[in-house]
């Protein structure tokens, strides 16, 4: 089995080399579009200078392609955006046709690097472009998609004033130069940054007589209780993905001091994973697993199975979201046993009364949903003023509340979600009919508006998770630091090489199947890999991110 796996492994890593050679063969054979994507002005740059608001809809016989994924809360509802009814309006307002193009859910990334290779673009992607390997600079000067100053200056009026308004945000959605390549998805009220945390089974702590924990040393008093006298089989679960993902924002690890990735120490940055705290975070997992108190297939727990175990009691701890994970166990879970009650629970620390140092939180551009435009795009003056739309004052509430009269409605200056979305006659669930009509609940290019998710969070534990959930992570979250091109190449490869023997390891020591001992030995592994180097890589883009 693991020479099958290994097999499968390096197949994969095959692919995936020959279509990162592929991209860059593409990158040097698109050198013309290269050098006129660095020069706007040259490539796109309308011939006007108006910089006045677009009068919608645009009377046009133009169309444009446009990229994007289907919102998971989606499945099984509608199979592609032409039929979301979200959509159909966009273009009505705008003006704009649109043939979309959607890669097949969880394959975003490998469809992306594929028509990259391809060259076949559309005039619009919507992508995490600040993640594309050597940052959204290298997809600009490789000639993917186009740097958009001048075009935002001319034809993206509602946007600019925006980052005029914000300058907060306009540093964050720019690179260390100071291009523009993207219509940014921004959550627009600090209420909106959080919305993920630990939940648990309140119903049986109260059985139990035990109170919420807030220490590790609690969480492991009411692990084993749920498993001893609950019947619990796994007591705490939450999304691995190979790397145990559900722990990105610090949950548990947090209260050894450390974080998973990169995060600020005092100002220096530092790599969890190679601090001496991760050997006793090790240490306390290993335990864990060992007494049965940890999921016994951590390393592969998805979204189905951490929905089973939730459902269907096996679990009593987990890591979740407010709307996505609490909003949508809360009634399944009741259905079954109307005593079930789950509840947001605070971040572990190691000693009572600290204030957890670590956790999620979200920065105001929120980096999915990036819509660029494309070199290939032989109208992207137009799709600019198209984009620009969702940044109006009435494109906000479309994009937020959907139509007035039938996914919400104005009630005292409020804008309420009518019936069709929160009871909605089909059954749906208030997140999948949200998802047909608005874009509110998930991301995408506009302003995410508070009022969203004042409606969208029906639950009193949902509304009281942002309270709960929130910690100083402010004081440790690294903002969006971009290495330069260079930089970024020469990263991908340490880090790639890091993080697999800091995952293999992590699961081999948790699992029993290395002793803790191992740690000392991987990291001497660590010193190896250059990694010293990724540190002053990291340290050079967070300066420049400063100075902006």
């Amino acid at each position: 089995m693991k020479k099958t796996k290994a097999s499968l492994l390096a197949a994969v890593l095959s692919v995936f080399m020959i279509l990162v050679s592929v991209t860059a063969a593409c990158s040097s054979n698109s050198e013309e579009a290269s050098q006129s994507s660095n020069s706007p002005t040259q490539s796109a740059a309308p011939q006007d200078n108006t910089n006045e608001a677009t009068t919608y809809p645009i009377q046009t016989d133009k169309k444009l392609t446009y990229w994007a994924g289907i919102n998971s809360n989606l499945a099984g509802i509608r199979n592609s955006l032409d039929e979301v009814p979200f959509f159909q309006e966009w273009q009505k307002r705008t003006g704009v046709p649109l043939t979309f193009i959607s890669p097949t859910a969880g394959q975003q990334k490998e469809a992306l690097n594929v028509m990259l290779a391809s060259g076949e673009l559309p005039d619009v992607i919507e992508y995490s472009w600040i993640n594309f390997p050597g940052g959204p600079e290298k997809a600009i000067k490789d000639g993917y998609i186009l740097r958009l100053n001048e075009l935002m200056d001319q034809h993206a009026p509602n946007l600019k004033k925006y980052l005029e308004e914000h300058p907060e945000v306009d540093r964050l959605v720019k690179t260390d130069s100071g291009s523009y390549y993207g219509f940014p998805f921004i959550r627009g009220d600090e209420s909106l940054l959080v919305f993920s945390g630990p939940i648990v089974r309140q119903d049986w702590l109260d059985e139990l007589g035990l109170e919420v924990p807030t220490t590790i040393d609690e969480w492991y008093t009411v692990l084993k209780a749920f498993k001893e006298k609950k019947g619990a089989s796994a007591p705490l679960s939450f999304l691995s993905e190979g790397k145990l993902a559900g722990l990105g924002n610090g949950a548990i690890i947090g209260a050894f001091g450390i974080n998973q990735s990169f995060y600020l120490d005092n100002g220096q940055i530092k790599y969890g994973p190679a601090e001496p705290q991760y050997k006793d975070f090790l240490a306390t997992m290993s335990k864990w697993y060992a007494e049965g108190l940890l999921d016994k297939n951590i390393a592969t727990t998805d979204l189905k199975t951490l929905d089973a175990n939730m459902i269907s009691g096996a679990t009593g701890v987990t890591l979740g979201n407010a709307g996505s994970h609490l909003g949508k166990w809360t009634p399944l879970l009741s259905e079954k046993d109307p005593k079930a009650v789950l509840a947001p629970a605070p971040y572990p620390v190691m000693n009572k009364g600290d204030v957890p140092r670590f956790g999620q939180l979200d920065n105001p551009f929120a980096v999915n949903g990036t819509a660029a435009i494309t070199s290939k795009s032989k109208n992207p003056e137009l799709a600019v003023k198209m984009l620009d739309y969702a940044y109006s004052e009435e494109g906000h509430m479309l994009f937020n509340f959907g139509v007035e009269g039938v996914s919400y409605t104005m009630e005292n200056g409020y804008p309420t979600y009518t019936d069709l979305m929160m009871k909605n006659p089909d059954k749906l669930a208030p997140a999948q009919a949200l998802s047909l009509y608005i874009r509110g609940n998930y991301f995408g290019p506009f302003v995410q508006d508070k009022r969203y998710s004042e409606q969208y969070n029906v639950l009193q534990s949902q509304k009281d998770s942002i309270e709960v959930w929130k910690t100083d992570a402010k004081s440790t979250k690294l903002p969006p630091i971009t290495a330069t091109p260079e930089e970024s190449t020469e990263l991908a490869k340490i880090m790639t090489d890091v993080e697999t023997l800091v995952n293999e390891m992590t699961l081999k020591i948790i699992l029993g199947s290395e002793p803790l001992s191992s740690y000392d030995s991987y990291m001497k592994k660590l010193e190896t890999l250059n990694f010293d180097r990724a540190i002053e890589i990291q340290k050079a883009a967070l300066e420049r991110f400063n100075k902006r």
